[in-house]
């Protein structure tokens, strides 16, 4: 496995663990019937910048690949 498709899966599994951002709501509901809602209040202040930096991982290793593509040249047979 090389580095670029390394990159790759991290950026798009940071991605969709940040992608809670979305299910906060959901988690406010669940954790006030526990009375846990003080977790709650400051999580998307860390899951927003978690996935536009797992997006710009993604789209770096693509770029990063899409570069060293082009640098290969075809061996002569």
């Amino acid at each position: 496995m090389d580095q670029n498709t390394k990159l790759i899966g991290t950026g798009a599994v940071g991605a969709a663990l940040s992608l809670l951002c979305c299910v906060t709501p959901v988690l406010a509901v669940l954790l006030g019937a526990l009375g846990l809602t003080a977790f709650v209040a400051k999580l998307d202040y860390v899951l927003v910048p978690v996935f536009v930096a797992s997006v710009a991982l993604i789209i770096f290793a693509l770029v990063r690949r899409r570069q060293s593509c082009a640098t290969k040249t075809p061996e002569p047979t």
